[in-house]
């Protein structure tokens, strides 16, 4: 298959994190949201919305979304529970991640990374703490009294969510409040196939 991403970003690091782990064979294609590569007609060809990662299949079908692509990817594997009711949770979590986590944190990220921290985008930028310390808040509760966000077993919604957490502080969000994230995101770098997001050039 071929994967279509940014590996600066988290959403595409997700997924980056779930083949390296399973040892899925594929092919990587770079591409830069800022350069515009994700809005060529070729490319919007292949996903409308314009959006990546993208998946393409050796049989032409095509899978946006990260975490649609992660549970596409790790159907069958350990990362997604067997239990039912663990295998919601797992869900809950990235859920969360999606809606209550990645609008503040990781576009807290995006202003400041790749923006520059533009002056007319201040205001926003710092509204965006206020939630993003509070998804944090959530999770470090969480983390108090379990390894991963499921209990003990590591799970799709810990990948998701250690994509964008581990790089909050690249959107101004001071991890050193949050002791139980901290030592997640620790063990998470010990997992078979764990590789690091690659730094901004």
């Amino acid at each position: 298959m071929t994967v279509h991403g940014d590996s600066m970003s988290g959403n595409c690091y997700k997924v980056q994190l779930v083949l390296n782990m399973l040892g899925v064979e594929h092919r990587w294609q770079e591409m830069s949201i800022l350069a515009g590569d994700t809005q060529t007609s070729a490319f919007l060809v292949k996903n409308a919305s314009g959006k990546i990662p993208l998946i393409e299949l050796d049989d032409g079908h095509v899978l946006s979304e990260s975490n649609a692509i992660m549970g596409y990817l790790a159907a069958g594997s350990s990362l997604i529970p067997s239990d039912n009711f663990i295998n919601a949770k797992m869900y809950q979590w990235m859920f969360f991640e999606q809606y209550s986590h990645e609008p503040y944190i990781a576009v807290a990220r995006f202003i400041q990374l790749y923006l520059g921290l533009p002056e007319e985008r201040l205001v926003e930028y710092q509204s965006l703490h206020v939630k993003g310390h509070k998804a944090l808040s959530v999770m470090d509760a969480e983390l108090a009294a379990q390894p991963f966000l499921c209990g003990d077993q590591f799970t799709l919604a810990d990948i998701a969510l250690f994509a964008y957490t581990h790089v909050a502080h690249q959107g101004g969000f001071e991890l050193g409040h949050y002791p139980n994230i901290r030592q997640w995101l620790a063990r998470i770098t010990l997992q078979a196939g764990f590789i690091a997001m690659r730094s901004k050039a």
